[in-house]
């Protein structure tokens, strides 16, 4: 049986515990340590570059649209928070369908969005249709690298899979719910960094209010499952708020590691959508098929495909 623990923050003896468990995990999967590290090395790379664009250029007003951007995504999620306050009560369907169509959205903002712009700026720079594929394939995988390392050494909890990471068990189920939602949000509050890269509204837009929308559901969602741990409505809510502040976050990061050379934009917005699609994929579908609910929630998803392509079109 796991020890007890209480809402306080982790202890010394268990944070060592943590840091010798990542060695053993990273002993145990030498692969996947590289990987991150490739990973790691090319956004750190990225964000000197930027650094060093910055010093000879301004980026100031693409950078107060991507922060306005991920505070659109905060305040989705904020919004999406308050109602599992005030609905109480939301049927596992509907919460599945809702999550199958933020999957949706997600889905089609990775598409339109991100790899199809990002495919027509690494052409438009390399002059070569199979070049301008591999650029963008480059940060895809490099952000399904990212994501799996994150998900690999980071400590966090699923309703699916249980506890995850190094020490997972030692650690307060709502830290690791927490722990679980930083994840999911990062790349999309990059995404949004990243499609305001070049002050573009036909890009930054479209994806924004896509991310913004589907956020209501998300935070919807994160504060019942908070809820589900034990803690009053009120706590679930402000916890699933304050998740939210990853997104404007994310979008600082992923304005930085996209403006440091020519290439760098379409390598983030492959970046963006690859660990986009690795959500969707490893969290968001999965969740909403584990009640049995897998049609509802493919429903949910092609309708929330077809709004962003919409708003794709009509916005873009």
């Amino acid at each position: 049986m796991p020890p007890a623990h209480t809402d306080s923050a982790v202890d010394s003896p268990t944070v060592s515990r943590l840091f010798s468990s990542l060695r053993q995990h990273a002993q145990a999967s030498p692969w996947l340590s590289a990987g991150l590290g490739l990973a790691l090395l090319a956004i750190l790379g990225l964000l000197g570059a930027s650094m060093w664009n910055a010093v000879n250029g301004d980026h100031s007003e693409n950078l107060h649209l991507a922060v306005l951007g991920g505070l659109a995504g905060f305040g989705a999620t904020a919004l999406g928070a308050v109602l599992a306050v005030v609905l109480r009560d939301v049927s596992s369907r509907s919460q599945d369908v809702m999550l199958g169509f933020a999957a949706g959205m997600m889905l089609a903002a990775s598409s339109f969005s991100l790899i199809l712009p990002g495919l027509e700026a690494a052409r438009e720079i390399t002059g070569n249709g199979a070049a301008a594929a591999l650029t963008v394939v480059v940060g895809m995988g490099l952000g399904v690298l990212l994501m799996l390392g994150l998900d690999r050494f980071t400590p966090h909890e699923h309703e699916t899979v249980g506890r995850q990471g190094p020490e997972a068990e030692r650690i307060n189920r709502v830290w690791l719910f927490v722990l679980a939602i930083t994840l999911h949000n990062l790349p999309e509050g990059m995404a949004i960094g990243v499609s305001f890269t070049n002050g573009d509204m036909a890009v930054g837009l479209p994806l924004t209010s896509a991310i913004a929308i589907q956020d209501i559901p998300e935070g919807l969602a994160v504060a019942l499952a908070l809820r589900a741990t034990g803690l009053s409505n009120f706590k679930a809510a402000m916890v699933a708020v304050g998740s939210g502040l990853m997104e404007p976050l994310g979008a600082v990061i992923g304005l930085g590691i996209s403006t440091g050379f020519a290439l760098a934009y379409p390598i983030s917005m492959g970046l963006a959508a690859g660990a986009m699609i690795f959500v969707v994929s490893h969290e968001v579908i999965p969740e909403t098929h584990r009640n049995g609910h897998q049609t509802s929630a493919t429903l949910g998803l092609m309708g929330g495909f077809a709004v962003m392509m919409f708003l794709d079109t009509a916005l873009g």
